[in-house]
């Protein structure tokens, strides 16, 4: 598969839900905000925030997915950065950053980590708020990431059909390594293994204090419930004093 034909998969598979309207409601909660969206993806809430009055920058690692986010309607609107929180532009400030799609996890190291909070820190200005979501290890999400729960069949916008599913999924010590399998046009992909860093609400908190920041609330469920409520998320609001 070509890059764009991955990003149109992508899209296919994370269509508008619950998580983005708690996003946008986030930082709906003050018009006109600078808004820095860590992690953009495809750009699918970075448009819709930008579109709702908002100056935005989407900043994402993966060179397929933001060509994919500046070929969109409204992609004018948003300043696109290739790159991670190093790349956060230095003579910019912002009142909200947000981490989206579960994009904190994808971050596994440690430092990285630490860095990343740091960054943002550092780019917010004094009372800014960041939002993002983690998955609740509590949860054992992935004890339901099977062949069988995760085997889907998607079209993709130039015709071709994609079947894809998980295969192996392997958890040691909060890190959750899994392969994805695809078959496109009838032809097996090479399989694509990923990792994932499942901190729990305890290391969330530590890592954000240490960090500077001061935790507001952590829910379980984007309809605020609380942790633990069978939701399996954990979905932080924390701010920069000031």
């Amino acid at each position: 598969m070509t890059g764009a034909q991955l990003s149109d998969l992508y899209d296919a598979e994370n269509q508008w839900a619950a998580d983005d309207d708690f996003f946008l409601g986030f930082v709906n909660e003050r018009p006109h905000s600078r808004v820095l969206d860590l992690g953009c993806g495809t750009g699918r809430v970075s448009l819709a925030v930008a579109a709702a009055g908002h100056r935005v920058v989407g900043i994402d690692p993966n060179i397929n997915s933001l060509a994919a986010a500046r070929g969109k309607r409204g992609a004018e609107d948003v300043t696109w950065i290739d790159g991670t929180s190093a790349q956060i532009p230095e003579d910019e400030v912002f009142d909200v950053a947000i981490m989206t799609a579960h994009v904190a996890q994808a971050i596994t190291h440690d430092a990285d980590w630490s860095r990343t909070l740091a960054d943002v820190h550092r780019a917010l200005v004094p009372g800014g708020r960041l939002a993002f979501d983690s998955r609740d290890p509590a949860a054992r999400a992935w004890e339901r990431w099977t062949p069988a729960d995760t085997r889907a069949t998607r079209t993709l916008p130039d015709g071709s059909a994609v079947e894809t599913w998980i295969g192996e999924t392997v958890e040691e010590s909060g890190l959750v390594t899994f392969t994805e399998h695809r078959v496109s046009a009838g032809h097996p992909e090479d399989a694509e293994t990923s990792v994932l860093k499942f901190r729990t609400e305890e290391q969330l908190r530590h890592d954000l204090c240490t960090a500077g920041f001061t935790v507001e609330r952590i829910l379980g469920g984007w309809a605020g419930e609380e942790v633990g409520s069978g939701h399996g998320e954990l979905i932080v609001v924390a701010r920069k004093p000031h």
